[in-house]
């Protein structure tokens, strides 16, 4: 069903503006994208929507258990995500990392992402989405770590309609800003946005798009918030008491 509903947002034409609901999602729309929509997007949506029935096993699996791993960018998330993979037998999962995957492989949906992201525009929510939704069926685990994503409130929505669930936790490493400062600038990993412009423009997008996802899911009591201070295996110390604590 969730298919049907992806394929309908994605590839149908433009309803009159008399619908309230038509003018939110043109809105919407154009927000992401100009008024003519690039051929790449277009042929992009068809290769994703063609295919997911293809490539799942019906909506019959049980639902994995879910977490969403957030935190500013030198937060230490992706160190910690590794140590909980390992520790507690989940399959980690990047948004990032699938896109620069898809990329890699030489697809036509790899060739169509980066041709979008070419024109400087935004990879659509339901897109990446429907990377992370695969790479869940395709793990076959039964607990799953999403690691730095949603990073909006619209990224959030497309999860929840298109998977259909909600997380079943939310791990929130709050770290100060000048400390993720010091480890962006520290690090050497020969990354060209690892400079002081860059990283605080960084900071700044992440505090205005990511916050909103922890203030909404702190107000479903969904979320761990864990002070990203202090050494990795200190930081995990937190982690592990609350991974510990839950039943899978």
């Amino acid at each position: 069903m969730w298919r049907r509903r992806l394929g309908a947002l994605l590839l149908r034409s433009p309803p009159s503006s008399s619908s309230t609901a038509a003018s939110s999602l043109q809105h919407r729309r154009h927000h992401l994208l100009p008024t003519q929509e690039p051929l790449a997007l277009n042929r992009l949506a068809r290769l994703f929507t063609s295919q997911a029935g293809s490539d799942g096993d019906g909506g019959h699996s049980q639902k994995p258990f879910i977490a969403f791993v957030l935190g500013g960018p030198g937060s230490g998330k992706g160190t910690q995500c590794t140590k909980i993979a390992s520790d507690f037998g989940f399959a980690h999962l990047s948004a990032g990392d699938l896109l620069r995957h898809e990329i890699a492989s030489g697809s036509e949906k790899g060739e169509l992402i980066l041709d979008i992201i070419k024109q400087g525009r935004i990879v659509p929510s339901e897109i990446t989405v429907e990377l992370i939704r695969k790479a869940m069926e395709m793990s076959n685990a039964n607990k799953v770590l999403i690691d730095g994503f949603p990073r909006c409130e619209e990224n959030r929505v497309a999860f929840e309609r298109i998977v259909g669930t909600e997380p079943d936790i939310v791990i929130f490493f709050d770290c100060p800003e000048d400390e993720m400062v010091k480890r962006l600038l520290g690090r050497n990993q020969g990354r060209v946005d690892d400079n002081i412009e860059t990283i605080k423009k960084r900071l700044k997008v992440f505090e205005s798009l990511n916050i909103p996802v922890v203030d909404y899911y702190s107000s479903r009591g969904k979320v761990h918030k864990i002070n990203a201070t202090g050494t990795a295996d200190e930081i995990f110390e937190a982690v592990r008491r609350i991974f510990s604590s839950l039943r899978f």
